[in-house]
Order: C-alpha cells, then structure tokens, then sequence
C-alpha cells in the first residue's frame, strides 16, 4: 500500500507559476470560478451560492489534505498571490497507487499555457513524489480543450461511458483519460 505523506504542503514552482495551497484570501476568486457559466460549461458541480459557502469548500479541501488523501494548489504568477485556476490530486487510492486529477482556470488567462505548465508540474510531483502509478482524469467528451491538454501530455483515452452522470435532471456521458508512468 502507497504510503503517502502530503505534509507540510508541497509547494510547486514552474518557469512562471507557484502551485501553492488554496487560502481563505481566495474566497472571491474561487467563487468567482466555480459561478462562471463559461468555466463550468463542461464541469458539473453545485454552484456555491455565496463567498461564504466556499469558505466550507476551503475548509472542506484542508480536511482532505491534512488527512493525507489528497492536495489541491492554487495556481498564481510568480511574485503574486491572485489565483489563476486550480489543479489538484484527490481520490488517490492507496492500494493501487492511482489518484484523479482534475482543474479548473479563470478564463482571462486560458489559452496562455498556464494550465500546461501547471499539469507537467502536478503530474511529475503525482509520479515522483507521491509515488503513484497511474493518474485517471473524467472528461466531459464535449470539452476538446480539456482533452487536448491531457493528450499532450501523454493521457490516453481508456473508456468512455455513456449517460454515466447525474447531474441537474440529466444524465451526461463521461470519458476517463489515464497517464501510467514510464518510472519502475
């Protein structure tokens, strides 16, 4: 079984971004991300009906960490502390060395590489430190953007279910990419 020990909280760093834990100071941008209708166009979530129910989501997100069962960072430039999206491992099951990643990004700044940069850093932490063998990502099929990065970065499709998810009186199909690691 994967022994795995997310403390203190690991700070990431890239060419231009740090990967830092989400905070209290990021109610407003959080909450400004998880009510956009076009950040959400393929992500099915509640929407947080104020700043104050993502204060429970923050506090919820450091429950998950301090427990070892998963990490979510906020992402910034360098040299600024105002969160651009987010990326995070969660669901990680210990037994089979596998965890899903998962994230989301202010429109104002899709299309620059940030989430690029953010996923070869997450995953090259997923797979060095962490020690996993295997990370799965659960796709909207509509959302080629999405699909895109994670075909870049070496994610294969490995099934694809139909009318799999409730969400909102309906039901919605799902695709699941994987990356396994070349490490042994």
């Amino acid at each position: 079984m994967l022994d795995v020990n997310l403390q203190p909280f690991p700070v990431l760093s890239t060419p231009r971004l740090t990967l830092r834990a989400v905070n209290f100071g990021d109610a407003e941008a959080i909450f400004a991300m998880r009510t956009d209708a076009e950040v959400l166009k393929y992500i099915d979530i509640e929407r947080p009906k104020s700043v104050e129910a993502v204060f429970d989501w923050i506090k919820m997100i450091h429950g998950i960490h301090e427990k070892n069962d998963g990490v979510l960072w906020g992402i910034t430039l360098k040299g600024s502390e105002e969160m651009l999206g987010s990326i995070g491992l969660w669901n990680i099951e210990k037994l089979h060395h596998r965890a899903e990643i998962g994230y989301m990004l202010s429109p104002a700044w899709q299309g620059k590489g940030i989430m690029q940069e953010a996923l070869k850093e997450a995953v090259k932490y997923a797979f060095d430190v962490i020690c996993l063998h295997s990370i799965a990502a659960s796709v909207n099929p509509a959302n080629q953007a999405s699909i895109n990065l994670l075909e870049r970065n070496g994610f294969v499709r490995e099934a694809y279910f139909r009318e799999n998810y409730y969400y909102k009186d309906k039901i919605v199909d799902s695709a699941v990419y994987s990356l396994i690691t070349t490490k042994k």
